[in-house]
Parts: C-alpha cells; structure tokens; sequence
C-alpha cells in the first residue's frame, strides 16, 4: 500500500513538473491593435493612430519592432520600423512614438503626406464629405501587428536619442533656446539668427527665445512651422509669454509660412522660396525658426548658408550645433551619431539641391545650387540678389 502511494505521489509530482513547465513553453500572444481610430496630423504631414505611446508599448510592442499598419479602406504599410525618433532616410515609412506626441503617428520621413498617399481623404468620396461635413476625421481606422521582433533593433540603439524640457539641465538659456548667430561665408554678423520657436511654448523655450531675439534686436521672423491661425492659438494659451514676438507679429512682422517637413517636394521649395522673398522685404536682423530649430530650421539655414557661400564644413558645424544643444551630441562625445546624423540627414538635404550623386558635396561650390534650387522655386535674380544685400557684408 505504502509503495502504490509513492508511486502515486510520483506521478502526481510528475505531472505537477510537466504542467510547470507547458506553463512556461507557452508562447505569448503577438501583440497588435486593432480599428483604432485616425487622425490627420496635417503639420509634418502622417497619420496618428489613437493610442497613447505609453498603451501601445504595454501592448508588448518594443523599439526597433518591425511592424506592419494596415487601413480600413486597404492601405498597407508592410514591414516598417517602430521607433521613437525619425530615424529612416528621407522619403521612407515608419511608426513612431516621438516624445511629446498624443498618439502613435504612421508617416513618412521628409515625405509626402501619408493621409493623401494612403487614400484616406478623397474628395469624391461621398461618405468621406458627410465625414468632413461633420467635422469628423476618424472615418477610416488603423491596425497594427508585429511583423518581426527586434528586426530593426541596432539601428534603434544606435540613433536613439532624446532631449529635456526642462531649463535648469542646460548651461545656459542659447543652449536651451537652440538660439545662434548665423555668421558664415559672406554673412555679416549679427544680420541673421536662428532658433526653437519663441511662440509655441510646447517645450518651454519659447519665452527664452523672446527674450534672446529681444536682446539681438531682431526685426523680421520666417516662421518656418506655423499658420496665422496656429500662432493666434499659441497667443490664447495660459503660458504664452512672449511679448516681444507679439509686437513684432501685431505689426506684420513675422512670416508664416506653415511648411510642410517633405524638403524633397515642389510646395517646399517654392514656399520657402516665398518666404525668402518676404522677409528680404523687411530690415535685418532676421530670425528662421520652426518648432524645434532643427529640421526645417536647419535646411533653410543650409540654403541660406550655401546661397551666401559657406562651405561644406561651415554648414556641417552649424547644422551640428544643434545636436550637442539639445542631446550633447559632439564628433568627440558620440563620434559614431553624430557622423550619422550627418550622412542621414544633412548630406542627404545637401544632395536633394545638388541633385548629383556623382558630386562630391564636401568639396564643390555648394552656392551654385543653392542659387539654381531658388530660381526653380520662383524667386528671380534680383529677389535673390535683394535678399543677399540685407544678409552680406
């Protein structure tokens, strides 16, 4: 009787381990999420699917995931990057969860807008005018699934950065500001500067930019980012305190230009063109801003450098500044980002004007074309000319 009961209690013992560890092999569920409502983000031109960051991730969606989105209406984006910056060359799709967004955003880096690409706003659509008529942008939805896990996961961790809102992480209130003197090739100095935005104060900075263009005597502003109605906004909110960007906004002298994040396209070029064209019109200083002072900020500025003849180097120092102002990128500190900041992003801005693979940007007179992108854009000899007089010693 004792024996059956020790073999009994093995078997059970037994079966307690194999249940164990079936417990453990099982695999978990992929994650995804499905027929979330859209929303067009019209500035940089993508598509937010309404999930916090922070819900999609408890999902067990990670960094670096390859990921596949698909629409309603039949739209499919197939194995493209979850990230948490742009971190695709120009003209490629990705998911991300950029700090400081509501939601999750499909787009497509320096791009067209994916809301147009995708089909999901045709104006003979029927049902998407009642949508519109409604004032309802939600007509269609999105679902993501996990395509690969970790597929893109080195690139990930190696571009992976992000910055602080928060004034007393930063030595001093230009390094917080992403605020500098342009001075460089043939521009005079103090004529032109740039920096974050110093009216939308989603990052804190803005009243620290008032005060600093407040200080250089800054008489004209291209703001690269916004609407007259976006600004108004910005005006109406609790923690607006830029008083001296108001004045100069009260009396015509900011342009809003409201541009789009696609460098690559024909409404980029001839909005910035127009822009160039307005602000010639008023008298230096001048400051270019967008949001941050670095993506479009830092193409018009490469532009502008380029028209008024600095070299590669010049524009590759300034263009880099910004890097160590907000995540304390330097070629000494982090050699390897900071060399790939600049082949991703700015030598590909460089080449999208140069428009030849086979030149050498680093050592050819980047002025040549610079001048021809901005009379493609509309922008005569002599606009260009004017705006060179205003800027040059």
């Amino acid at each position: 009787m004792k024996r059956q009961y020790r073999i009994l209690t093995a078997v059970i013992a037994s079966a307690s381990v194999l249940c164990a560890c079936q417990k453990e092999e099982q695999v978990q569920p992929e994650p995804k999420i499905e027929n979330c409502a859209i929303i067009h983000e019209t500035e940089f031109g993508g598509v937010y699917i309404k999930s916090t960051i922070d819900d999609f991730n408890k999902l067990g969606f990670v960094y670096g995931d390859s990921v596949n989105v698909e629409f309603s209406n039949g739209f499919k984006l197939e194995d493209v990057p979850y990230y948490n910056g742009y971190y695709v060359d120009a003209g490629q799709p990705l998911l991300i969860a950029y700090p400081g967004y509501d939601y999750i955003k499909a787009a497509v880096n320096y791009g067209d807008d994916l809301w147009e690409t995708a089909g999901l706003q045709q104006k003979n659509d029927q049902k998407l005018n009642l949508w519109m008529q409604s004032k309802l942008e939600e007509h269609d939805t999105a679902s993501v699934y996990l395509n690969e896990r970790g597929k893109y996961a080195d690139i990930q961790a190696a571009r992976d950065i992000h910055y602080y809102d928060e004034r007393e992480r930063y030595t001093t209130d230009e390094e917080f500001a992403n605020f500098r003197s342009i001075h460089m090739g043939r521009i005079a100095e103090n004529r032109l500067y740039r920096s974050a935005s110093p009216c939308d104060n989603q990052h804190n900075r803005a009243p620290y930019v008032d005060r600093l263009i407040e200080q250089a005597g800054v008489n004209g502003i291209m703001n690269l980012s916004d609407s007259h109605l976006k600004i108004r906004g910005y005006m109406e909110k609790d923690n607006f305190d830029s008083p001296y960007f108001l004045s100069l906004y009260q009396n015509d002298q900011v342009i809003p230009l409201a541009l789009n994040m696609n460098y690559l396209s024909e409404e980029f070029a001839v909005t910035a063109a127009q822009g160039l064209k307005e602000l010639a019109k008023l008298e230096p200083p001048y400051l270019i801003h967008c949001t941050e002072g670095k993506d479009r900020t830092g193409f018009i500025c490469m532009l502008v450098e380029a028209l008024a003849g600095a070299d590669y180097q010049q524009i590759a120092d300034d263009y880099m500044v910004t890097y160590d102002n907000y995540y304390g990128i330097t070629a000494d500190s982090e050699p390897d980002k900071y060399q790939t900041i600049l082949e991703k992003n700015l030598d590909a801005m460089i080449r999208s004007i140069v428009g030849d693979e086979s030149i050498d940007i680093t050592n050819t007179d980047l002025s040549v074309y610079a001048k021809n992108y901005l009379l493609k854009a509309g922008m005569s000899e002599e606009d260009i000319t004017a705006f060179l007089n205003r800027i040059c010693e």
